[in-house]
């Protein structure tokens, strides 16, 4: 019977040479979110798709990528041929297949995301072997993917009553009292709009009545700034606790600008913290209106690192060249050199307040 052992050898050896050997040729790998952006606590969706195009099939293939632990993935609901996902200490996503001759596999993840962020999957490391495991082989590939996660927005009851109330006066002056000699655009006419606002020369391009839209007297501009330190000696470096306090913050902020911005109130943002990708240089947005201007304040809070790249007094300072500008400022403490810099903006005609961030709420200072 030694020749049936030799010839199960030979077989195995074949397979291992054929399989093993071409397992990751023409073998290729692609990824991708089901959107660019999300909020936090909402689900996305991430797409695998493996592609074999050569007429030997793939036993397994093992696709392995680093991933932050604030993106959950939830457990299939429907087992695949091959189907294992895990997340190793927060950190490594893995996926394992089986490619059948000349087919395309998508395999679709739900993905919960638990915290505002910028993340870039970038590279991932394929590992495929013969049906024994006799042989294998590993290829990294980079598939780029990316989700920015903004902070989540708050319901008028979530917003602290001191927030609120600045959001409330602040709109209340947007629409104090329309100036007839501002025109903003035009509009069909109305149920009660006066004669004397009819455009007549859009009435004779359109064929139908408009009438002007009046532009208001008061034009406030919404500036937020955000303090990223806890205590006035903090260390850049002792800033990895207590970041709850700050995100909490992050989200008044965003909640404050989209409110402004949908009651067409120009709104900007600032903080002495850091975009992901650009240390050294302190955020700040000028107040923005229009389309793009709420995409562009919440991805840059949602790439903010929560590290000081300037005292905020300091910081405060650099600001000088601000004039006509409602400024709430959202810090976790007061001192006396940040009220001797509000002073000096609002010598420059600028409204400042000062908001002190406590826990998960705020309170008026």
């Amino acid at each position: 019977m030694w020749w049936l052992l030799f010839v199960a050898l030979a077989v195995a050896a074949a397979q291992a040479a054929l399989l093993g050997t071409w397992c990751l040729a023409r073998v290729a790998y692609e990824r991708s979110f089901g959107a660019a952006w999300a909020y936090e606590g909402e689900e996305v969706t991430l797409r695998e798709v493996l592609t074999n195009r050569k007429l030997l099939p793939v036993p397994w293939l093992r696709a392995e990528s680093r991933i932050s632990q604030h993106l959950r993935f939830h457990k299939q609901s429907r087992p695949e041929i091959v189907d294992e996902r895990e997340i190793q200490e927060g950190q490594y996503h893995r996926s394992a297949f089986f490619l059948p001759p000349m087919v395309r596999v998508t395999r679709t993840h739900r993905v919960m995301c638990a915290k505002r962020g910028f993340y870039d999957i970038g590279s991932v490391a394929l590992t495929a072997g013969d049906l024994l495991g006799m042989t294998q082989r590993s290829r990294q590939s980079e598939a780029p993917c990316q989700l920015t996660v903004y902070p989540r927005p708050l319901e008028m009851n979530e917003l602290p009553l001191p927030s609120s109330r600045f959001l409330g006066e602040l709109l209340v002056k947007r629409f104090i009292m329309p100036d007839p000699y501002l025109v903003g655009g035009i509009r069909p006419m109305m149920p009660g709009d006066p004669l004397r606002d009819i455009h007549w020369g859009a009435t004779a391009h359109s064929g139908q009545l408009q009438v002007k839209l009046r532009e208001f007297t008061a034009d406030p501009r919404l500036l937020v700034i955000l303090n990223v330190q806890m205590m006035e000696e903090q260390w850049a470096e002792l800033m990895d606790y207590e970041q709850g306090v700050i995100e909490h913050g992050l989200r008044i902020a965003a909640t404050l600008c989209a409110r402004a911005l949908a009651a067409g109130v120009e709104a900007g943002f600032a903080s002495n913290g850091y975009l992901t990708g650009e240390p050294g240089a302190p955020v700040f947005l000028p107040a923005l209106r229009g389309p793009g201007a709420l995409d562009a304040l919440l991805s840059a809070m949602a790439r903010l690192v929560i590290h000081r790249e300037r005292t905020f007094p300091t910081f405060l300072s650099e600001l000088r060249g601000i004039s006509g500008m409602d400024i709430l400022i959202l810090s976790a403490y007061d001192s006396d050199m940040i009220r001797q810099q509000m002073a000096a903006l609002q010598g420059q005609g600028n409204s400042v307040a000062l908001q002190i961030l406590e826990g998960e709420g705020v309170i008026a200072a």
